[in-house]
């Protein structure tokens, strides 16, 4: 469990070794799917709390740690197969590794889609490749009327390299969709829709390299940050988005007899 911030940073060297600690852990963590290699966990919530917690892993035998790095990373290649993302963009640099952005997402019918704004922090290691980020409310980018502003307390990827070739995945997320959101949605989503994402980034991340060097091969500002062309931005301009702050949507009681076959995951 993550501690809710007060102030807007960038993550530190301790930030990323407690979210790699909180993705290896199995205290307090319930397993709700396994099955070839792909693992889903979730965490109990506080009673009269919106916080869901919920993480996933999956074993690849056959894509190297890197590579998975660079398909997360690359917004571009995201339109390609991220069938639920409406948009999303980098709205401003902050540090050679952290930076603000958008993302907006489709969420299964009938529940109301999602945004966030997020500050994104990465760090790479000897075996390890992380990227977290948590919401923050930028003055340019309010809550919109046709979305629902979700708020992320901690999301994330850690990608560990198991050789050559090889790697562990795991996303974990601790976040408040901002929504009284119905068992059907929260089961749906631990043992059938994060271990179809899991499954669908394994398999585009296979594509990748084909893509990638179709498609400005030498262009990957988050491993080279002379590339990054993003506007700079001081942290002032910044505040921690609090769920309280933002509009509750009381979606508890829409039937699953009409709900989509839509992840509605948030990357």
């Amino acid at each position: 469990m993550s501690v809710e911030r007060d102030t807007v940073q960038i993550p530190d060297d301790l930030a990323f070794a407690s979210f790699r600690q909180q993705c290896e852990s199995t205290q307090g963590w319930q397993q709700k799917y396994n099955k070839l290699g792909v693992g889903v966990w979730v965490q109990d919530t506080s009673e009269g709390k919106a916080v869901h917690r919920m993480k996933c892993r999956i074993e690849i035998k056959d894509v190297p740690a890197e590579l998975v790095y660079d398909v997360l990373h690359d917004n571009e290649y995201r339109y390609k197969w991220d069938k639920q993302v409406i948009k999303t963009f980098d709205i401003a640099r902050l540090t050679v590794n952290a930076d603000i952005g958008y993302y907006s997402w489709k969420c299964p019918s009938p529940l109301k889609d999602r945004d966030v704004i997020t500050l994104r922090s990465w760090l790479v290691t000897d075996n390890d490749y992380m990227i977290i980020n948590y919401s923050v409310k930028h003055p340019d980018y309010p809550p919109q009327k046709d979305l629902v502003r979700a708020v992320s307390i901690l999301t994330g990827y850690l990608i560990h390299s198991t050789g050559s070739g090889s790697c562990d995945l795991v996303y974990m997320a601790e976040a408040d969709p901002r929504g009284s959101l119905p068992k059907w949605v929260i089961n749906k989503a631990s043992q059938y829709l994060a271990p179809k994402v899991l499954k669908r980034i394994h398999k585009v991340s296979l594509k990748y390299p084909e893509w990638k060097r179709k498609n400005r091969p030498h262009l990957k500002p988050w491993l080279y940050p002379e590339q990054n062309k993003l506007p700079t931005m001081s942290l002032d301009v910044l505040s921690i988005q609090h769920a309280e702050s933002l509009e509750n949507i009381d979606e508890s009681a829409l039937s699953e007899e009409n709900a989509s076959d839509e992840e509605g995951i948030k990357g």
